[in-house]
Order: C-alpha cells, then structure tokens, then sequence
C-alpha cells in the first residue's frame, strides 16, 4: 500500500488551519503521513496544531522564506511514496479523496496524478463561485500558462527528489514553474481523475488581486523563457479569457 504524505504550509492561519488537519485526519485512506510546517507564526497557529499533534505525522515550527521554501521543506522531511499539497485555508471536499487518487497511482501506473478543484468565499464554503477544472489540460498548454489543478496534484516523491523541488525565486507562481519541469520539460507520466479533490478559500497566494495575477504574469512569462519553452505576451493573455468562461460557468451553474 502506498505511504501518502501530505504537506501543509502555514504561517498565522490559526483560524483555518484547524478545518485543513480535520478534513486530513476524516481520510479513510489508512496510509497517510500529515507533515506541517510552520514559518513561525505568531498567532493561535502552534496552540491549534498542538491540539492534534498526536494525530500529525510530523510538525515542525521555525522561521522560513516563505510558502514554497516550506514546502521543499516539507518534501524533504516527507517519508512517503507520493507527496501532495494542502494549504492551510483549504480542504478536502470529501473522506474518500485521498484513497481515490493512490488508487489511481495503482491502476495506471504513473509518476503523478491530479484532479479539480472549487473555490468558496471564506463566509460562505457551501457556495462554489469557481470550478477550476482540469479535464482539458494537455501539457502544450503549458505555453499558455496552464497547468494542472496544484492543490489536486499529487506526484511520487522519487519524481520531486529527481528533477527538483520549487524554485523559490518564483514570487507567487513557482508551482506553475516546478510543474512545467515536471510535465513539459520531462514529460512524466501523468493520470487525469475526474473528481473534485479540494475546496480552496480565495485570497490565497495566487488569488489576491490585481498585483497578484500581475505577479502570476510576471512569474509565468520567466519560468517560459528559463524552461527554453516559447510563448508571448499574447498567448499567456489568452489564460484570463479561459478563467472568465469558467467564473461564468460557475455562476450559472452553481
């Protein structure tokens, strides 16, 4: 049976973190090692993990560069086979999520598998305002500026060790950076599941705004260009002209 480590970032989200540790621990998967890491928060963060420390496969709290410098850390302290991301605002929708996706891993063979994921205002979780869905991603569209669902995105961690964690020059988008390596540069091989895997809070990393989404754009344009993987301005615009179909689609069908 697959070992599955799941990473939790967090640096003073003491108000949410604690529905992120329940939604892990209401996993049926019975496999699964909990690593937080924790950039030195100085709110209720520590007294909130405390409650459950017993539970979590491993925690450590200590001043770090930031979100993606805690997730290489978390990779590296990580002891399982396959290793995903679960930000300390978000959860999984559901108590079967995890024991889907190592079934995958099992059936097709394959270095990584992702899903979708929705996004809810943090006073209403119930209501999706966005369904990000990855059914149509192809690794050409990465010239886009596209990529998979990251928090549904859960990869082998040999595959992470071998060609490189997360680039922590990136501002705001080096996931986007990391699974262009993975994907683009060094094709592994990849299982789309049609299951929505994660419920995400906006106002996160990559979805605070205007300066944010510039930033994005900033990101994504240099992690082309240092990849060797052409693209342009115009091509990477047509990403927003894809995010308003999808808000749109929501709106009307949720």
């Amino acid at each position: 049976m697959l070992k599955i480590s799941i990473i939790t970032t967090v640096y003073n989200n003491g108000s949410t973190i604690e529905d992120t540790i329940k939604s892990v621990l209401a996993q049926d998967y019975p496999n699964i090692e909990h690593v937080i890491v924790d950039g030195g928060s100085t709110d209720n963060t520590s007294a909130v993990i405390e409650k459950y420390r017993d539970q979590i496969g491993q925690y450590v709290s200590e001043p770090d560069k930031g979100p993606y410098d805690g997730m290489n850390k978390g990779v590296r302290m990580a002891t399982g086979d396959v290793v995903g991301i679960l930000n300390s605002d978000d959860f999984f929708t559901a108590p079967n999520i995890v024991s889907q996706l190592a079934a995958a891993f099992e059936e097709y063979d394959c270095d990584a598998v992702y899903g979708d994921v929705h996004y809810v205002r943090p006073e209403n979780l119930k209501k999706i305002i966005r369904y990000y869905s990855s059914r149509y991603f192809r690794p050409s569209w990465m010239r886009l500026g596209f990529m998979p669902a990251h928090p549904s995105f859960y990869c082998k961690r040999s595959v992470y060790l071998q060609h490189g964690l997360f680039d922590t020059s990136y501002k705001v988008a080096a996931d986007f950076e990391q699974l262009l390596r993975l994907i683009y540069i060094h094709r592994i091989k990849t299982h789309y599941l049609p299951l929505d895997c994660v419920t995400m809070r906006i106002g996160g990393l990559s979805s605070s705004g205007v300066p944010s989404h510039l930033q994005i754009f900033k990101d994504h344009k240099r992690a082309l260009k240092n990849n060797g993987v052409r693209s342009n301005s115009f091509l990477l615009a047509l990403r927003y002209i894809y995010k308003i179909g999808e808000l749109l689609v929501s709106k009307i069908r949720y």
